[in-house]
């Protein structure tokens, strides 16, 4: 077992908004036993507040796949940062949150100095990029899913793989109730209408425009339509409040997903970790991603094995919610499918009720970090 007496080393690595909250929940729960640690990493100001001390703050550089071209100069820089870093503090075991791009590197630098890897949320192998199976295993000691099916989905190609819950929904009060809305009285004249653009800057300059013309385009239609945007964090406020559509105008939210879900009818929301709680608010969704046009024809509509891309779908198995994924020539079949769910108070009724089945089945008697803390415990006897 572990020692109670020694000061173990961890090193943990988010890139995203999202991984830095489950890092930071899992720093407080090994806080919360008999070891002792020492934190550092890169991530971000959560992370930072729950005692990892940080080499570099890298969650608002954060990029997707098609993206990340732009910055690889960036990365192979904090690359070479993390490998001195972890050649000289020698930790005991690196967490890897996320963002297998990056970290499949980083779980490789773990390894040139003997330090064991956890991989916190599996690489989303199973959708795209199975050749790197071989890679996990090497690169891998313990291999925590926040999704059930992704258990025998790795099983079967012979990595063990635990289900810990999902993050996500940890993040709601302990006393959330899953509830689907009720439309008895719903009016489309006064629809609210959430958006969620993302975190990520690369979200942010894609989609933020079009969902503004998207609302003015409802607000034709339905001139009492009123939008709330939830931003991540103040500093990205600013951000949309400084790319406005000329007439569009909304009130803003920071990092108040799930409840923004509840209080509004209907979201435009970018694909992603949102998707989860915004499922778990019971709230109908038409979700956005957009991506390098040459990129996705070259090599991203090759790469992708599966049928529906947005989390929700997925875990349905089913296109319960309208994904456009990525969308190029128009906005106009979006504003269509918008405008039409709209006015259908049935079929929002029976979207947000499977919504709800969804997400229920993803809660567990215990929090994900919880469980994750055991298992890296467990790792250091």
């Amino acid at each position: 077992m572990a020692d109670p007496q020694k000061t173990y080393r961890i090193f943990l690595s988010a890139a995203e908004h999202s991984a830095d909250a489950h890092c930071a929940n899992l720093i407080a729960s090994l806080k919360a036993t008999d070891c002792n640690f020492e934190f550092s990493g890169i991530g971000g100001d959560k992370m930072e507040s729950a005692g990892c001390t940080l080499i570099e703050k890298i969650v608002h550089k954060s990029a997707m796949l098609y993206n990340v071209i732009a910055s690889i100069g960036g990365y192979i820089k904090l690359l070479l940062r993390v490998k001195k870093h972890l050649k000289i503090t020698r930790p005991d075991i690196v967490v890897l949150c996320d963002s297998p791009a990056l970290n499949f590197h980083i779980a490789k630098a773990a390894k040139a100095v003997n330090a064991k890897t956890l991989f916190y949320v599996a690489p989303q192998l199973w959708a795209w990029g199975r050749w790197r199976m071989d890679k996990l295993r090497r690169l891998c000691d313990r291999l925590c899913c926040i999704l059930p099916f992704e258990k025998d989905f790795f099983a079967q190609h012979g990595i063990e793989c635990e289900f810990v819950g999902n993050p996500l929904l940890d993040e709601l009060k302990p006393d959330t109730e899953y509830k689907t809305k009720n439309y008895d009285g719903y009016d489309p004249s006064n629809i609210n209408i959430a958006l969620m653009p993302g975190s990520r800057q690369a979200e942010i300059k894609t989609l933020w425009e079009p969902m503004q013309r998207i609302a003015l385009a409802i607000r034709k239609k339905y001139p009492n339509a009123s939008f709330t945007t939830v931003a991540p964090d103040a500093e990205k406020q600013e951000v949309l409040k400084s790319i406005l559509v000329p007439g569009f105008r909304c009130q803003y939210r920071i990092n108040e997903v799930y409840q923004t879900a509840r209080d509004c009818d209907i979201t435009l929301i970018a694909s992603g970790s949102a998707t989860i709680q915004a499922a778990a608010a019971g709230c109908p969704m038409i979700v956005l991603y957009q991506s390098n046009k040459l990129m996705w024809h070259i090599a991203g509509r090759w790469l992708l094995k599966i049928k529906n891309l947005s989390l929700v779908n997925i875990l349905a198995q089913d296109g319960i919610v309208p994904e456009f994924m990525p969308y190029f020539n128009s906005i106009e079949p979006i504003i269509n499918t918008t405008l039409n769910l709209c006015k259908d108070k049935t079929e929002l009724a029976a979207i947000s009720r499977k919504l709800v089945d969804i997400t229920s089945q993803l809660k567990t008697d215990k929090p994900a970090a919880d469980r994750v803390a055991k298992i890296l415990i467990d790792m250091l006897k």
